[in-house]
């Protein structure tokens, strides 16, 4: 069998499994979205104690994305990603702001 025939096949199983993945992560909490294919054009991270907190602003949104991990990542800035995320509010300044939570973030 040819190697890009064999490697077709694998990369739509891989499609396929991550789209099952996301969907039953969607089924299963009633809060989530998911976003495909949109563009990062701001995303900044900074030291807070042992974690990175990485915040991203995306194309016509003016609410952030936020998430946290335990190093930096290589920047996002211009890139189509596909997120899971969920609404959420956070205190700042003595007032609350709207924000959205990302629970899985890929490049697409």
């Amino acid at each position: 069998m040819p190697i890009c025939a064999t490697f077709s096949t694998y990369f739509f199983a891989m499609e396929e499994m991550v789209k099952s993945t996301v969907d039953k992560m969607l089924v299963k909490h009633d809060k989530l979205v998911h976003s495909e294919d949109v563009k990062v054009c701001s995303h900044t991270q900074r030291a807070k104690d042992d974690w990175v907190l990485h915040t991203v602003m995306i194309d016509n949104c003016d609410t952030p994305f936020t998430f946290r991990r335990t190093k930096k990542y290589k920047s996002l800035c211009g890139a189509r990603v596909n997120m899971t995320y969920y609404p959420d509010k956070q205190g700042v300044a003595g007032f609350e702001m709207d924000i959205f939570k990302v629970v899985r973030i890929k490049r697409s």
